[in-house]
């Protein structure tokens, strides 16, 4: 242990782990994809969003349990910039991507809508509420509060999942017109065979980016440190890690006219990662009675719900354009502006 301690603070050491962990995130998204191709959408969307999840959720328990100083914003800080980082930069990316080969775009927006609605009440449920709470001082919530607000988040994640896979699956399927032209409706489905080696090979990818996503923690926060940048640009960084993979996947899928796929994969793991993050979490944090707080500043606040006001209009006629990818990453840039110059 006191070995590999040393290691992790070589940096020669840190910067093959950085590429061993983009090599995993690339292994993850392509194994993915091989399993959404034979489950077909929008089941696809789902190994992938709970994989990252499970990235996610290993990293920031593994960072409370530390007990470092300011371990009790790391969960927030993480979901918070999960829901920015979603919403502005991977939904804007891909349609900016999009819309400089494909001009327009078009997509479902029956199921888009649903996915956002769910996901502005998630996100008050677990970012806004700890603020305007009385039984508690400060953006916090009492236990019961907690237990609570875990239990409301994963029911309502579940109702989206049966909504998305069952009773209105055809919501979020590309238009008939879209599939003509998609190369995944006429290609061959990979074997069982195939399916079954890439199972395999997603949980191992997936178990080598949760093991040096976490050995990279502390060189993440020791670089924070050391540029003078505020705490929660840690939880900017284990976002962006974790989202790795999805991103990459849903930029890949606008840059092929999929923006339906992308939107699923993107909305997806933002709902995810409140949906069934914060309910381990909190259990975690109940269990073994470790501080968490998880109400947000007035500032990301503000452009929490400017983003999501964004995206409501964004998707509400099921056509894109370059120019909304524009202002969903120029808002994008805003917060992270901000959040090193609060």
């Amino acid at each position: 242990m006191e070995f590999l301690h040393t290691l992790a603070n070589q940096t020669w050491f840190i910067t093959l782990m950085a590429f061993t962990l983009i090599g995993g995130v690339l292994a993850a998204v392509h194994h993915a994809e091989v399993i959404a191709h034979k489950t077909g959408e929008p089941y696809g969307s789902l190994v992938l969003a709970i994989s990252v999840t499970i990235i996610e959720v290993s990293l920031i328990i593994s960072m409370m349990l530390s007990g470092q100083d300011g371990s009790q914003f790391i969960a927030r800080d993480a979901v918070f910039a999960t829901v920015m980082i979603v919403i502005n930069g991977v939904i804007g990316l891909c349609i900016f991507i999009g819309g400089l080969t494909h001009h327009e775009m078009s997509f479902r927006n029956e199921g888009t809508n649903s996915a956002l609605a769910v996901l502005t009440a998630l996100a008050t449920f677990i970012l806004i509420m700890p603020i305007v709470t009385v039984s508690t001082p400060g953006p916090d919530f009492t236990k019961g509060q907690l237990a609570f607000a875990g239990i409301a988040s994963f029911a309502l994640y579940a109702a989206f999942l049966f909504f998305q896979t069952v009773s209105h699956r055809d919501y979020y399927l590309p238009k008939t017109v879209d599939k003509k032209t998609d190369i995944n409706f006429h290609a061959l489905k990979p074997s069982n065979l195939k399916t079954a080696v890439s199972v395999v090979l997603l949980i191992l990818s997936l178990i080598v980016v949760v093991g040096l996503a976490e050995l990279l923690s502390p060189a993440i926060e020791a670089g924070v440190k050391a540029a003078g940048a505020p705490k929660t640009i840690v939880g900017i960084a284990i976002a962006m890690l974790v989202l790795m993979p999805e991103a990459f996947a849903a930029v890949r899928a606008a840059k092929a006219n999929r923006l339906q796929s992308s939107l699923n994969l993107a909305l997806g793991s933002a709902l995810a990662s409140i949906g069934l993050s914060i309910p381990a979490i909190a259990a975690i944090a109940i269990f073994f009675d470790l501080p968490l707080s998880l109400g947000i500043s007035n500032l990301n606040m503000t452009l929490m719900y400017l983003s999501l006001f964004i995206g409501a209009l964004t998707l509400a006629i099921g056509r894109t354009t370059l120019l909304q990818g524009v202002v969903h990453l120029i808002i994008f840039f805003e917060y992270l502006f901000l959040s090193l110059v609060p």
